[in-house]
């Protein structure tokens, strides 16, 4: 799975056309301490858990989603204005949106923002986030933990109950797995196909 992503990823210099938006925050003693992640307007995206990472995980937001996203960014001109509040509030982590598009890049940094826009777009790429490493902890249970599987399965449930779960065909190619594999127990297996099956569930 990680060789289809790292082919993807090739590709996508050649695949991407118009603006992209990144999206970093470093906060050491947290895990993960770094993440990135790399949106462009055909929604293919590159997510990092270090700068030097040389197997990010490749996976596509829908078109909706998309374009909320780059709407936000619209809408705070491309991050061209001060987004820090500047108040005395805990540290939040180190937080950089970045806009690339025709022009020269613009970016902003900040650790704690009243801009409701900029908060809006801080929790969908925080939802990214989450999501991405909930499929990198179902790769690993299929792959190395097979006992792991089920709470595995149920922390995406529970995340996508909550509306947190974005790109969720990701996930697929694992929970298919899992469904044809008798190497999983049976409630893992019944509880894969019943997420794939919502999942695939018109909307």
């Amino acid at each position: 799975m990680r060789a289809l992503a790292l082919f993807l990823i090739a590709g996508l210099p050649l695949l991407a056309e118009g603006p992209r938006i990144v999206y970093t925050k470093t906060f050491p003693g947290s895990s993960p301490a770094y993440i990135q992640i790399s949106l462009e307007r055909s929604g293919d995206s590159i997510y990092k858990e270090d700068p030097k990472d040389e197997n990010p995980v490749a996976f596509k937001l829908n078109d909706a989603d998309t374009k909320a996203i780059f709407d936000l960014a619209d809408r705070l001109d491309h991050f061209g204005k001060r987004l820090e509040s500047g108040l005395k509030v805990a540290f939040m982590g180190a937080k950089t949106f970045r806009y690339e598009g025709d022009g020269a890049p613009k970016e902003a940094n900040f650790n704690y923002s009243e801009d409701l826009e900029a908060k809006t777009l801080v929790d969908w790429f925080e939802r990214i986030a989450e999501s991405e490493r909930a499929y990198i902890d179902l790769e690993r249970a299929v792959r190395f933990d097979k006992l792991g599987v089920n709470d595995s399965i149920l922390r995406i449930e529970m995340s996508r109950n909550q509306k947190r779960l974005v790109a969720e065909e990701q996930f697929l190619p694992f929970l298919d797995r899992v469904v044809k594999s008798e190497a999983f127990m049976h409630m893992a297996r019944t509880r894969a196909a019943a997420l794939a099956e919502s999942i695939r569930a018109p909307k």
